[in-house]
């Protein structure tokens, strides 16, 4: 089947080339970058690595992936962050894992395995209040909510409804997905991130929280 990858990007130029030259061990893929208005040389260094680039001038992590999503060509999709911090050589054995467990969703979870200097006290609190607010009120067990690396099927994606244009898009697609289908989560390593975090832990945290309860109004 074909693979295809979508990175949304924010100022990645120091590790978006080493995360596609990751992808591409896995063969012929199909990459889309979608960077919102990066000021260094992102872009540049994709194209160059043979990515597919779109510029998306309107902000949000869920509009970066809807508008990648929508270009994919693939049945399997992979989404990950350009910041290097998930290793895509474990990208492979999760692909691998939806054949084998029969499976449409697979998630990197990062709780398990996390350390205090790749996944803060905080962010690990912040993620359990998430998890647990979508098991009371999904009854849908996550361990985490909040990860950012999936491979996943199309065609589960293709039915997908009421997905968040922000953050929250993380969390979203991941009900969808065991709403629609199977997932499974498997524990990945978490990098350390080389460059500033566009995440604004509270504010998104926060924000984040409210959705669930919006997206449980709207399912």
């Amino acid at each position: 089947m074909k693979l295809s990858a979508v990175i949304p990007t924010i100022n990645e130029g120091r590790t978006i080339g080493r995360v596609i030259d990751g992808l591409k061990t896995l063969g012929d893929i199909e990459i889309i970058v979608v960077d919102s208005d990066s000021t260094d040389d992102t872009k540049e260094i994709a194209r160059l690595k043979g990515a597919k680039v779109i510029n998306e001038k309107k902000k949000g992590y869920g509009v970066a992936y809807k508008r990648g999503l929508s270009e994919v060509t693939g049945d399997i999709i992979i989404c990950m962050d350009g910041d290097g911090t998930y290793p895509t050589e474990i990208v492979k054995p999760l692909i691998e894992l939806l054949e084998i467990d029969n499976v449409d969703f697979v998630s990197g979870e990062r709780l398990t395995l996390r350390t205090s200097r790749n996944y803060t006290t905080l962010h690990y609190v912040g993620n359990t209040v998430l998890n647990k607010t979508i098991s009371f009120l999904f009854k849908y067990e996550l361990k985490d909510s909040q990860s950012g690396l999936w491979v996943f099927r199309k065609q589960i994606y293709d039915r997908m409804t009421n997905l968040s244009d922000g953050m929250s898009f993380s969390q979203d697609i991941k009900i969808e997905a065991i709403r629609l289908g199977k997932l499974i989560e498997v524990p990945i390593n978490y990098g350390v991130r080389a460059t500033k975090s566009n995440l604004r832990t509270w504010r998104d945290g926060l924000s984040n929280l409210f959705y669930i309860f919006v997206k449980r109004v709207n399912t």
